[in-house]
């Protein structure tokens, strides 16, 4: 779970490259079990994760709210010029 703490508001990671973070690239299955079981929705951001082509799945409290908190987060971090949005960024 802490790895998941670790990619940026706005956005997002697949299940593999999170695997791949831990040391273990084939378990992709075992972090989404793990952001299944999750019971802390922001602070741990499972949300962030998505499929390998980088559409989103299933997600504890409804793939609608996943997809709301990925937009809200992607609008809040293009507010933000100086930055520049990572590869990865969550699409709208």
């Amino acid at each position: 779970m802490e790895r998941l703490r670790e990619i940026p508001a706005g956005t997002t990671a697949t299940y593999g490259e999170v695997a791949a973070r831990v040391g273990s690239p084939r378990e992709a299955r075992e972090v989404g079990e793990a952001c299944a079981a999750n019971k802390l929705a922001v602070v741990v951001p499972c949300h962030r994760i998505v499929k390998k082509d980088g559409s989103i799945s299933g997600y504890r409290w409804g793939v609608r709210r996943k997809r709301a908190l990925l937009e809200r987060e992607h609008g809040a971090r293009l507010l933000r010029p100086s930055e520049t949005v990572p590869h990865g960024a969550a699409s709208t």
